[in-house]
């Protein structure tokens, strides 16, 4: 899925705004058509801290007013969860995303690895000893 809103930003800088409270959303929206209503989401947006989200939300918040309400039974049900994220500012996607971004983070020194305070390295040896990794199961 796109990420939006993050273009020139290197995974540290967004970590810092994401401290400072920046958050990733989504914006759910409703489509009906009488006997078929669908459900559907937005791409992920990155809202900076102290930015509102209502400039990113406003078309989702139209389309979910004018063709959300008109299946049966699911149309109105499924509007009403929608607005209720874009009144509270979207679904809030921040620790999952991330997730996904800390691990593929290219300037990340993954050659070490510290689980549960217990450091073991993946670099090759001279020595024909195999890398040990401490996972507790």
């Amino acid at each position: 899925m796109e990420i939006k809103n993050i273009e020139g930003l290197r995974v540290s800088q967004v970590r810092d705004l994401v401290y400072q409270g920046g958050k990733f959303v989504i914006f759910p929206y409703t489509v009906s058509f009488i006997l078929m209503t669908l459900k559907r989401s937005s791409a992920i947006y990155f809202i900076r801290p102290g930015e509102n989200t209502f400039k990113y939300s406003y078309g989702f918040v139209f389309l979910n007013l004018f063709v959300g309400w008109w299946g049966f039974p699911w149309g109105p049900i499924y509007t009403i969860g929608s607005a209720y994220h874009h009144v509270v500012g979207g679904k809030d996607l921040t620790q999952a995303v991330m997730s996904h971004l800390t691990q593929h983070d290219p300037e990340a020194n993954t050659s070490t690895y510290n689980i549960n305070g217990i450091e073991s390295s993946n670099q090759q040896n001279n020595t024909t000893e195999t890398p040990t990794y401490n996972i507790p199961v």
